[in-house]
């Protein structure tokens, strides 16, 4: 297997991860990639025509992306422990918190290309803010009873663990932390797992 991935793509972050509990990691060829909203990378558009990562290439040459895709057809040839819940219920608890972290993942990736990838002229200071509503909205609902995290390592788990992960690389100034005494409790056992050490982005260089 072919990984094409970006050391700070929280997204790839997740998929790498999902590789370490399922056993296959070193089964994958790491291809470091150079994913960009306007300039996009040609070698990952040769297998993927979004040219974004994570985009995994199989053993029979069958290209999928989206992080979804690929934990799921990592965790179908899973040689180690699943990321899936067999219990329904359970099952369906970790996919919804897959989607709520992938939701504060979308959002913030559009500030991040809205700081970084628009002309400075043209930036929306409203689209940011708006942007961080949903990110605020999403911790809130975390931080509450129903939907509080455990340590079980499952998809949900995991995407959530690489969402804030990416909250603290990209805006460390943004005080998620704040408030959610249980969702900060949660995050500092949670990120000494193996898996999430083992991927997390190189801190940005010092100016």
């Amino acid at each position: 297997m072919k990984l094409y991935y970006s050391t700070t793509s929280p997204f790839a972050r997740k998929v790498l991860a999902v590789s370490i509990v399922t056993g296959l990691y070193d089964r994958i060829d790491r291809i470091e990639a150079s994913p960009h909203p306007i300039d996009r990378d040609a070698s990952v558009l040769v297998h993927n025509p979004l040219a974004k990562v994570p985009t995994l290439v199989t053993p029979e040459g069958l290209a999928l992306f989206d992080s979804r895709v690929i934990a799921e057809y990592l965790d179908a040839n899973a040689v180690a422990a699943s990321v899936f819940p067999k219990d329904r219920g359970l099952r369906w608890k970790a996919l919804a918190l897959q989607s709520l972290a992938d939701g504060i993942l979308d959002a913030a990736l559009l500030i991040r290309y809205e700081r970084t990838a628009r002309p400075e002229d043209l930036r929306w200071s409203l689209w940011q803010e708006r942007q961080f509503d949903k990110i605020v909205s999403a911790l809130d609902a975390l931080e509450g009873d129903q939907r509080a995290p455990d340590q079980a390592v499952d998809i949900g788990t995991i995407t959530l663990g690489s969402a804030l992960g990416y909250l603290d690389l990209r805006f460390p100034d943004f005080p998620w932390r704040a408030g959610r005494p249980n969702l900060e409790s949660w995050f500092e056992t949670f990120a000494l797992n193996d898996f999430l050490v083992r991927t997390a982005a190189p801190l940005p260089k010092a100016a």
